[in-house]
């Protein structure tokens, strides 16, 4: 392929060329291409030189293709057309037989309430569409987008690459996650409770540090940590165990467990925004895009994680 490129050939000179065989005139050409008659004529010598033969020849008040011309004509006309309309023409984008695969990077505290919703979607507008979940965590996300490990991604975020686009899904805070029969937090969960309590909480360090060491400096009593929110309902229930978790992840895990409940935390966490994540060199691709348009849909319907959730 490189030899193409190592031609002396102006390409342009073939569209001049073209729309003059098309004209049979240089003075209608140079109208059509809004270009001045010398103009036209110096590009037509100039390509006629790179051929080594001639390609009009005079007919009357206008031009003739001779044989070489025709065959330059016929071969170099249907691929310009072709250049013209993928330079101008928007890309056609339809749902129902569109099949692209789109990878979606997702912090583990996202995958209950947004991929269940986010398939049915799928299998209603987009069904040959096809999803790879990457996991993510404000980590490791500004590695996966520029890397390209992700098309697009939903989670919480520091530092990103300047190209990257954000979107805030929702904002939300911490509950403290608890198993009733075993845990004893009282009617009102004070911060002396709290530390007396032994705890689960979610590292991805893979230390006994989480966010309440991380913004009060205080260490609490880690029976446990472990890397993802997977296993935080299994780990409370039936122990005396709290664990420190966005409240969207204890919604989730309450409608599988219903005999866990929540109190505040006594501490001041805040909320950090969960966003949706990509990359402004995807900014125009349809399917991503679409994606993008459906993770929105589902984060404000009903089933969606309303004002809840962040890193825990």
């Amino acid at each position: 392929m490189h030899s193409i490129y190592e031609k002396d050939l102006d390409l342009n000179l073939l569209r001049v060329f073209v729309v003059v065989a098309e004209a049979g005139s240089v003075t209608e050409a140079a109208s059509r291409l809004y270009l001045t008659q010398p103009a036209v004529s110096a590009a037509l010598r100039r390509l006629t030189s790179a051929v080594g033969a001639p390609l009009f020849v005079r007919a009357g008040r206008g031009l003739a293709l001779t044989t070489r011309g025709q065959r330059l004509f016929a071969s170099a006309r249907p691929h310009l057309q072709a250049l013209v309309e993928a330079a101008v023409s928007p890309a056609a984008f339809d749902t129902k037989t569109n099949e692209r695969t789109v990878r979606l990077g997702l912090s583990d505290a996202n995958e209950t309430w947004l991929l269940p919703p986010l398939l049915r979607l799928l299998a209603e507008e987009a069904p040959r569409m096809r999803l790879i979940v990457v996991p993510v965590q404000f980590r490791t996300i500004a590695e996966a987008l520029s890397s390209s490990a992700v098309d697009l991604a939903v989670t919480v975020a520091d530092e990103l690459p300047a190209d990257t686009r954000r979107l805030t899904l929702y904002t939300g805070g911490f509950v403290c996650l608890f198993d009733p029969r075993h845990a004893r937090p009282g009617k009102q969960l004070t911060l002396e409770r709290y530390l007396a309590h032994e705890h689960v909480i979610v590292s991805y360090n893979g230390d006994l540090r989480g966010i309440v060491e991380d913004m009060h400096g205080v260490q609490r009593r880690v029976r446990v940590s472990v890397p993802t929110f997977h296993s935080i309902g299994a780990l409370v229930e039936g122990s005396a165990l709290l664990a420190t978790v966005p409240a969207v992840v204890a919604r989730e895990i309450i409608s599988l467990r219903p005999n866990l409940r929540t109190a505040a935390v006594p501490l001041p966490l805040g909320g950090a925004p969960m966003e949706l994540l990509w990359r402004s060199t995807v900014e125009d691709d349809e399917a991503i895009r679409f994606m993008r348009e459906l993770v929105v849909r589902v984060a404000k319907t009903a089933e969606g994680p309303g004002k809840p959730g962040a890193r825990g």
